[in-house]
């Protein structure tokens, strides 16, 4: 009876670890946090903001836009540099919207309003295969011309939202971790 039980434990405490694993490599990464996905006074906002984080697969950009002011295009590494948009890779025009990053390798995404992209408004990255880190690649923006327009920028996401599974697994781990003591 005691062996049965040392199993169901050991069982259970490898289930809960694996669900936190999961749930701990898919990372929510904000564009640019607070400034959001709009026209950048600095060339280098995107690619400094993309310097600091770590893409994998699985994990999701968040582009925080207002609907009608901008979008976010896919395109690939020809498109990005002169920031045409002939044939697109992916497009989302209702802001804000989230990208779930499926493919490793480099990822380019422009906003093709207007001359948005050719004001800076376009990002790069490097995704790394699931659990592994990916890193930017260089940048190529060029400078926002001098007094660019920028929509009032979108309500930030609501707190909290960094990773909503993660809050529902850690009471769960707990929860069977405690039933697999008293059990």
């Amino acid at each position: 009876m005691a062996a049965s039980k040392l199993v169901f434990v050991l069982v259970v405490m490898v289930v809960a670890s694996l669900q936190l694993q999961s749930t701990v490599a898919q990372t929510r990464h904000v564009v640019a946090d607070a400034f959001g996905w709009n026209i950048p006074s600095a060339a280098d906002t995107y690619t400094t903001w993309a310097s600091g984080q770590t893409f994998a697969v699985g994990d999701s950009l968040f582009f925080n836009f207002t609907t009608g002011f901008h979008d976010v295009t896919e395109v690939s590494q020809a498109a990005y540099g002169p920031c045409t948009i002939a044939s697109p890779i992916n497009s989302v025009t209702t802001g804000p919207a989230t990208v779930t990053l499926r493919t490793p390798g480099n990822h380019y995404y422009i906003c093709s309003v207007g001359a948005h992209c050719r004001s800076g408004q376009k990002l790069t990255i490097n995704v790394g295969a699931a659990g592994t880190a990916g890193t930017p690649p260089p940048s190529t923006s060029s400078p926002a011309p001098a007094g660019s327009m920028m929509p009032p920028p979108s309500p930030p996401p609501p707190a909290g939202n960094a990773s909503p599974s993660f809050t529902a697994v850690v009471p769960a781990t707990f929860l069977a971790a405690a039933l697999a003591f008293f059990y």
